[in-house]
């Protein structure tokens, strides 16, 4: 529900800054509520509760650009913030590409329920909050008697944002959350294994903690006994909730900062192959409930949906206002919102059964990748597998290779994506992968 208070003192601030020197403004006025519980051995360990209200503002005066927030929300406390803001902003070097995105391009206003907030954020008990975490451990309790510790999370938050543009351009944002996780470490003899899992709502009538903690603990004794194999070029099988680390490397290049910067690989690759026909990813910011569902973004920017990856051909980049316009481009937007894969016909059991020989990556450890070439190496660990069968559990080893061929060597996609992210990933297997081990 919006608090007229807010929304009018983000005008005001808007108002003042603009009769106090500036040319143009952006003002954000938020409030926030989290909450933290984690629990060990059926005891609390973290219980936390923050609350928070501000204001941020960006400042574009006399070809200069600054931003600038603050807690204190008093009119005559702003007053003396936003003419020191302005002050300071006149030291600072020009920059001719900083200024409001056009109006055209931003949000008209129009308002529309996406569900993204939960009414009964503030009506829910604490003590329904502890009894949660408290389930999602006690689920382990004798569960195995290689089990050396597990830990039970419950986390939520509320946010309500109100965002004024001097340019006309106004809008409101509200969002609750809530998390159950669990974390397990495993005695495996010589190694301690540990792993997670997780489940995650925008409403309280729709989060369980049932099966978090168990699945956790599995995960952790599915790596006992880990070891390394020859190294060569085999298969990689990439579980639906690691598939996001593989991509992140292929989605910085698609950055406006990194095109401009000269840091991007696929810079003038818009209507080129860039991945087998498999790979169709869609941007869409209007789904009911999703995690990174938005009318608008943080430029003002009116949301729209787009075709990033159209059966392998990139169709899109991410070029917020300001890089667009030192880009001489029309601006998209400057950050993803639901990022939507076209699915394949079987589930990581069906594609595992597929495999002749290689890896089911099931997580990442260190590693780097560099945007601008697109060479990568990053440390794996999962199970190995052989004629469809799962061998043994693998640590230690590290594939490398280049984005611009990796992609082209993409041969199935699972059926499994995550809807419950912003990133909805399915399973992700991939030809002629390079293994480093023994």
């Amino acid at each position: 529900m919006k608090d007229n208070k807010k929304m009018e003192l983000a005008h005001w601030a808007s108002k003042y800054a603009t009769e106090n020197g500036a040319k143009e403004v952006s003002v954000s006025v938020y409030d926030s509520k989290e909450s933290e519980v984690e629990v060990r051995k059926q005891k609390i360990e973290k219980i936390q509760e923050s609350i928070e209200s501000g204001l941020s503002i960006k400042l574009y005066v006399n070809g200069k650009y600054s931003t600038h927030s603050t807690n204190r929300l008093k009119k005559n406390e702003l007053e003396r913030f936003i003419k020191e803001a302005i002050l300071g902003t006149n030291y600072l070097a020009e920059d001719k590409y900083r200024s409001l995105p056009d109006r055209h391009l931003c949000y008209d206003g129009e308002e529309k329920d996406l569900k993204l907030f939960d009414s009964s954020y503030d009506t829910i008990d604490p003590r329904q909050k502890i009894d949660l975490a408290m389930q999602v451990e006690a689920e382990t309790i004798g569960m195995d008697d290689r089990i050396i510790t597990v830990s039970g999370s419950y986390g939520d938050g509320s946010y309500r944002s109100y965002m004024v543009l001097s340019n006309g351009v106004e809008g409101f944002k509200e969002s609750t959350s809530y998390s159950v996780s669990a974390s397990a470490s495993i005695n495996g003899g010589d190694s301690r294994p540990s792993d997670y899992h997780y489940n995650a709502a925008r409403f309280w009538n729709q989060l369980s903690g049932e099966g978090v903690g168990k699945y956790a603990v599995e995960r952790a004794l599915r790596k006992i006994g880990a070891k390394k194999i020859k190294s060569g070029k085999m298969e990689m099988l990439i579980e639906n909730r690691s598939v996001g680390r593989v991509f992140s490397s292929l989605l910085q290049p698609l950055f406006g900062y990194n095109i401009q910067q000269k840091r991007s690989f696929l810079e003038g690759k818009i209507g080129h192959k860039i991945a087998t026909d498999l790979l169709t990813i869609t941007d869409n910011p209007f789904i009911e409930s999703g995690r990174n569902s938005r009318l608008y973004d943080s430029d003002g920017l009116a949301a729209r949906k787009m075709a990033v990856i159209e059966n392998g051909v990139l169709r899109t980049y991410y070029i917020g206002d300001y890089y667009g316009k030192k880009l001489d481009m029309e601006p998209t937007t400057g950050s993803s919102s639901n990022l939507i894969f076209k699915s394949g016909t079987k589930n990581l059991e069906g594609l595992t059964k597929d495999m002749d020989e290689g890896i089911l990556v099931t997580g990442f450890n260190g590693g780097n990748s560099n945007p601008a070439t697109g060479d990568f190496s990053v440390g794996v660990e999962g199970f190995y597998v052989k004629k469809g069968v799962i061998i043994h559990p693998v640590s230690g080893m590290n594939i490398t290779g280049n984005h611009k061929d990796v992609w082209n060597q993409l041969i199935a996609v699972g059926n499994d994506p995550l809807t419950n992210r912003s990133w909805q990933t399915p399973s992700m297997m991939f030809e002629g992968i390079d293994f480093s081990g023994l």
